[in-house]
């Protein structure tokens, strides 16, 4: 049995007590860990050989990795669970594992993921992902749409071809300006302009079929309050999709394209559109580019109960 002193004490760091409570819920790889943690793994490694150490986890051979399980007896979980509600990110911690676990449970999404990767590199006379986009935005049926952060328009202008309405919110008066004139220009009565901000857009609440955040997101000063501020004015079963990078390291696109975040992880998305109140929350890798800095483009989708 662990020692009680000894167990206290480990329960009185946040990063190990984070960890427990996700194993404790799931055997956990590192890479899991590290994925949902946002930490490195030295450190979440060295956090999980000290609780080992103390027996309150235990890891078993899975593959090529070691899935780590909580083996804390259960007077010792009720005290590290008492302990936990104190540590605020906790809560979003087991989001992103549920998220985590559906990506599991999704065997399809292996050979998706292999397919997309396999598009473009043969050559097929007249299939392009630019020809597909415009099929799919063609079929779409969406009566009223905001694109957020739209910049220039170029989205909000594809979408006006079939929704009823297109509302086009960004901050900047110029891109507003420049947008408006361009859907007078090709008579798109329809597509609207406003002059607002992602995190508290001027549309009324509950008036939008669906809400699009086409890399806009990493531009917000509080990305959490962005995918609050979409959920109150989305339509219950309306839908949110976020188009976004996928973290990285490039600390230059701070600089050069005025980047507040260096994109967000899956899992981290996926706590976000769940903490907002969205359902049947999905995440994918869409997009991967070939030049340096190998930027990844993040696909989240989110249903308004």
């Amino acid at each position: 049995m662990s020692s009680i002193l000894k167990s206290l004490k480990m329960f009185s760091d946040p990063t190990r007590l984070r960890i427990l409570m996700l194993v404790a819920e799931e055997s956990l790889s590192v890479a899991e860990l590290q994925e949902i943690l946002g930490m490195g793994q030295s450190r979440i490694s060295t956090q999980l050989s000290q609780l080992k150490t103390e027996g309150l986890v235990s890891d078993e051979r899975s593959g090529k990795n070691n899935m780590y399980s909580s083996t804390v007896d259960e007077e010792l979980m009720v005290v590290a669970r008492s302990a936990a509600r104190e540590v605020p990110e906790i809560q979003n911690d087991l989001a992103s594992l549920r998220h985590l676990l559906r990506k599991r449970r999704d065997s399809a999404r292996a050979y998706f993921d292999e397919l997309a990767g396999r598009f473009g590199k043969d050559y097929v006379p007249g299939r392009s992902w630019k020809a597909l986009a415009e099929a799919l935005i063609k079929v779409l049926n969406y009566r009223v749409v905001a694109d957020l952060g739209a910049g220039e328009g170029t989205l909000a202008q594809l979408l006006a071809q079939r929704a009823e309405k297109v509302i086009a919110v960004d901050l900047s008066p110029k891109m507003v300006e420049f947008g408006q004139s361009l859907a007078r220009k090709n008579g798109l009565a329809n597509l609207e302009y406003r002059l607002g901000d992602i995190e508290d857009p001027p549309i009324a609440d509950k008036s939008l079929d669906l809400a699009v955040l086409s890399q806009a997101l990493h531009h917000a000063e509080h990305p959490q309050r962005a995918i609050d501020a979409a959920f109150r004015i989305l339509k219950p079963g309306g839908r949110l999709i976020v188009l976004d990078l996928i973290a990285h390291h490039f600390e230059e696109a701070r600089e050069l394209y005025a980047d507040r975040w260096l994109g967000f992880s899956e899992s981290a998305l996926a706590a976000m559109l769940e903490k907002s109140g969205f359902s049947q929350v999905e995440t994918i890798v869409a997009d991967r580019e070939p030049a340096p800095p190998h930027f990844q483009t993040l696909l989240g989708i989110g249903e308004r109960p």
